[in-house]
């Protein structure tokens, strides 16, 4: 390969010594000498370089100069009023005037007012139509992903169960739908 890749003695010299040493190859092999030439000149102006370059040393300040900041100095406390003073006054007088705590009162019944009337009674036939769709979206993402037969068996296993309180419920409310219309249709002396 030496010989067919034209290099000079003293390049197949230089060679030769870095395969015996075990040492790198180089990248570069100068045809006449073992100096290597100058580097190139730098892409950037030298000032832009060595900006770039970090330091060794930790840029740390002296002692003094940190004392000398207001690093150290404490804010005074300041106490704020933790709950509404005037809201204390009037209610304090309420009680002093009437002998009742009137204002809390009101505030307590209409919070419960509110809860009772934001949460009407779910209904559990919807529930689990919804969990039916939920669980047949799951099963569909995972045979999607290709773990669709790690998860079919429990998923329909869940399924088939929510059905069949569906079921049960359905039956229950026809019963009462049939034992209402009965009791509609027929006027209290009439029997069928």
């Amino acid at each position: 390969m030496m010989e067919e890749s034209q290099l000079t003695r003293f390049q197949r010299r230089y060679l030769m010594d870095c395969v015996k040493r075990g040492a790198a190859l180089p990248l570069q092999c100068h045809p006449t000498s073992s100096k290597e030439p100058a580097p190139a000149a730098p892409a950037f102006p030298p000032g832009v370089c060595q900006r770039l370059r970090l330091s060794a040393k930790p840029h740390l300040r002296p002692a003094k100069a940190c004392q000398a900041g207001d690093a150290y100095t404490r804010e005074k406390f300041k106490p704020q009023a933790r709950r509404d003073l005037e809201k204390e006054k009037q209610r304090l007088q309420n009680i002093l005037a009437t002998g009742k705590d009137v204002v809390e009162h009101k505030v307590k019944q209409t919070l419960v007012q509110t809860k009772e009337e934001e949460k009407p009674e779910p209904d559990r036939f919807e529930e689990l139509v919804n969990e039916v769709q939920e669980r047949r979206e799951f099963l569909a993402e995972m045979e999607a992903l290709g773990q669709g037969k790690k998860y079919q068996r429990i998923v329909l296993t869940e399924i088939s169960q929510k059905m069949r309180e569906m079921e049960i419920l359905d039956k229950k409310r026809s019963e009462e739908m049939r034992a209402i219309m009965t009791k509609d249709k027929l006027p209290g002396g009439n029997k069928a």
